[in-house]
C-alpha cells in the first residue's frame, strides 16, 4: 500500500512539473510579445518626434527586438526540454 501511494504522488508530481514548463512557454511567449510591442511603440513615437532621426532609431529597434527574442526563445527552448525530458 504504501508503494502504490509513493508511485502515485510522483506521477502526479511529474504531470503538475509539465503543466507547470508549458505554462512557463505559454509566459515567455507572451512577455517577449509584450516586449517588442512596447519596443515597436516607444520607437513610433520618437520617430514621430524627431523623423530626421528614424534610421538610428529603427537599428536600434531591431536589435532590441532581436534580443528580446532571442531570450525568449531560449525561454520556450528550456520549458519544453522540461516537458520533453
Amino acid at each position: 500500500m504504501l508503494l502504490s501511494t509513493i508511485l502515485l504522488q510522483v506521477s502526479v508530481g511529474a504531470a503538475l512539473g509539465k503543466t507547470g514548463a508549458a505554462v512557463g512557454a505559454a509566459v515567455a511567449a507572451i512577455a517577449a510579445a509584450f516586449g517588442i510591442g512596447k519596443i515597436g511603440k516607444s520607437t513610433q513615437e520618437a520617430i514621430a518626434r524627431q523623423p530626421e532621426s528614424a534610421g538610428n532609431l529603427r537599428s536600434a529597434m531591431i536589435v532590441a527586438a532581436g534580443m528580446i527574442e532571442g531570450a525568449a526563445l531560449f525561454a520556450i527552448i528550456v520549458c519544453l526540454l522540461t516537458i520533453f525530458f
